[in-house]
């Protein structure tokens, strides 16, 4: 048994300085739930005094934030939740630290729960379980397969382009659904868009590190930032609709999800997986996109 054990160990595909990213990103995640829950009670006060926003935050409630100390004090832990998973990133191959903002579903939901008054249903407990087994099956095999290699001038491209794509088509969807306060929306949304974000603030720092900062470099870092702005706008229209708790578990699990996914089919993190780990990616991530929406079937949404 010790020596199957050895054989399993020695398939880790992480050196020791590279399992560092793991403990940053799970401070990091610690981070994001302490400023997601400010963050939506900075939303609800702005809300409470200027109106529910029906369609979309209007930019006088957007200002309006910025005269609420819970949500600027929420604003500064995403910051320093985003050096701590920036630098995981640095660290460790994408493939196995984005999954494990997952932890911050389980703190915000106790946060939550506390702030509120309300006890965690069972639905509801077994619905971030859930979130939290398929995202950590995701992380446990990534830990397993995920490998780097440069990212080439040819796949970066196909990165942008591909957010440009996902952006024009999220901004459509914005137009026809704003009407609607679909949390869900905002959520995956937001996911998909800090997915993308995650990806490019890699790409940007390795070429940082390695002293290649061009012209792509640039357009990289101004894409990162528009599709981080979006992001934000859509996670504060999430915030009047749905729980911190459901938000944060649509960005844990969206976010990862097509980070992860960019990674294994654009930049061929996981070439030399074998079928097996494909097939256990593609289950993991059924699972927890299915625990999203069993926690916006019974967690409680805001009504106005």
């Amino acid at each position: 048994m010790s020596a199957d054990l050895g054989d399993l160990t020695a398939q880790v595909s992480l050196t020791p300085y590279q399992a560092l990213g793991i403990p940053l990103a799970l401070v990091g995640a610690v981070f994001l739930s302490i400023g997601a829950q400010l963050q939506s009670r900075g939303v609800a006060k702005v809300e409470h005094r200027l109106g529910a926003a029906h369609s979309g935050m209007s930019v006088r409630q957007v200002l309006a934030l910025l005269g609420r100390p819970s949500w600027v004090m929420g604003t500064a832990m995403l910051g320093l939740a985003i050096v701590f998973q920036l630098t995981s990133l640095k660290i460790a191959p994408l493939l196995v630290v984005q999954p494990l903002g997952a932890v911050a579903l389980v703190v915000t939901a106790l946060v939550n729960a506390r702030v509120t008054g309300r006890r965690l249903t069972g639905r509801v407990k077994r619905s971030i379980a859930i979130c939290v087994g398929g995202i950590g099956l995701f992380a446990t095999v990534a830990a397993f397969t995920a490998t780097e290699s440069p990212i080439t001038t040819p796949q970066l491209v196909t990165v942008l382009v591909l957010l440009l794509v996902v952006g024009a088509l999220l901004g459509g969807a914005f137009v026809l659904l704003r009407r609607r306060r679909s949390a869900l929306f905002y959520i995956i949304g937001a996911g998909v868009l800090y997915g993308f974000v995650a990806t490019l603030a890699k790409v940007v720092l390795n070429r940082i590190t390695a002293g290649e900062f061009d012209w792509l470099s640039v357009v990289c870092l101004v894409m990162l930032l528009a599709a981080g702005a979006l992001g934000g706008y859509f996670v504060q229209n999430a915030y009047s609709s749905g729980s911190p708790d459901l938000v944060i578990a649509g960005l844990t699990v969206v976010d990862p999800i097509i980070a992860v996914t960019i990674g294994i089919v654009v930049l061929g993190e996981a070439a030399t997986a074998p079928a097996v780990a494909v097939v256990l990616f593609l289950f993991a991530g059924a699972v927890a996109v299915y625990g999203v929406f069993q926690l916006a079937k019974y967690q409680p949404v805001k009504k106005t």
